[in-house]
């Protein structure tokens, strides 16, 4: 006769006397953690008291409270979507973020791969150091720096044009020269330091690896393909989602400062339209529609590009 095993009868306790447990056991860490937790609080969550202002009137006499709702609540939104240039703006957007991703999310994996085959220490340090030296310049030393090399008159480039026979170019003053410039300049200005992430990665490989290969005779680029690659496509994968959530949202300074009447068509860009309307116009409700509307698309792009990537490779941010 077999006996049945009594049923556990007792309940968990509540979730929050659980809490306060581990808050006890690990008080130490919970301190370390604080100044994290407070600086997302009042930093990142707390602000987003403000976005109801996307819904409302908002009048900096009366404050987000004091002013009235939108009637419509959805006014702010309607009005973005019927504007003239809504969907050049769009367009110039993800275009340049689009050719952004795909021209200098290579580049970083390239460097590291690179990076990780010198052996001289000296050297490599000095290699390191020499690519991320850009990613501290800021925006506005880069936007002169691109001003002065392009210069019709005197830059580098149209001197070298002009020596080979050419003719000088006016970069700045012809549209489809904007992305290419808006793009390199980004990818020289921080495919450096995106390399951190990638060669952590790399030097984290057990040597015994490179050791075993090279006793069974692969080559350096037989190396690189069955050892450096397949510990480098998770991390890959994981950035190439991130990147994926920033389509809509562009770097909005660098875009301001080469703007210019002649390339107005592709500079276009919505960061730019939110800032001259938002600060220019003191239109806060209108804008924060639409910061709050491109945050709501980036988010789905996430999710979107999330769920491919766990069905199709199994690797997923959550």
């Amino acid at each position: 006769m077999q006996v049945s095993p009594k049923k556990n009868t007792r309940s968990k306790p509540p979730l929050a006397t659980r809490f306060a447990k581990a808050v006890y056991r690990d008080w130490q860490l919970w301190v370390f953690l604080l100044p994290a937790l407070l600086f997302f609080l009042f930093f990142c969550y707390f602000p987003m008291y403000g976005v109801q202002i996307a819904f409302k009137d908002y009048k900096a006499a009366f404050g987000i409270i004091g002013s009235k709702w939108a009637n419509p609540w959805f006014k702010h939104f309607r009005t973005f979507f019927n504007s003239f240039y809504c969907g050049r703006m769009f367009a110039n957007t993800f275009l340049l973020n689009l050719y952004g991703l795909l021209v200098g999310f290579p580049v970083p994996v390239l460097l590291a791969i690179l990076l990780n085959q010198l052996t001289h220490k000296r050297f490599k340090g000095f290699a390191q150091t020499a690519i991320y030296v850009p990613h501290f310049i800021s925006t506005v030393v880069l936007a002169g720096m691109i001003y002065l090399f392009f210069s019709p008159s005197s830059g580098i480039v149209n001197k070298a044009i002009e020596a080979f026979g050419g003719k000088a170019i006016y970069f700045m003053l012809e549209e489809k020269w904007f992305r290419p410039l808006f793009i390199g300049s980004d990818v020289w200005q921080n495919a450096g330091w995106n390399t951190i992430l990638y060669i952590a990665t790399l030097t984290s490989i057990d040597p015994q690896l490179y050791e075993a290969a090279t006793i069974d005779g692969a080559s350096r680029f037989q190396r690189i393909r069955h050892i450096d690659l397949p510990h480098l496509i998770p991390i890959c994968v994981m950035m190439l989602i991130l990147n994926c959530g920033s389509l809509l949202s562009s770097d909005t300074n660098k875009a301001l400062l080469l703007q210019t009447s002649g390339n107005i068509k592709t500079s276009d860009i919505i960061g730019v339209y939110v800032y001259n309307t938002g600060i220019g116009k003191a239109q806060y409700s209108y804008t924060s529609a639409i910061g709050l509307c491109l945050n709501v698309i980036n988010f789905a792009i996430i999710i979107l590009v999330n769920t491919i990537s766990r069905k199709v490779s199994e690797i997923s941010l959550f």
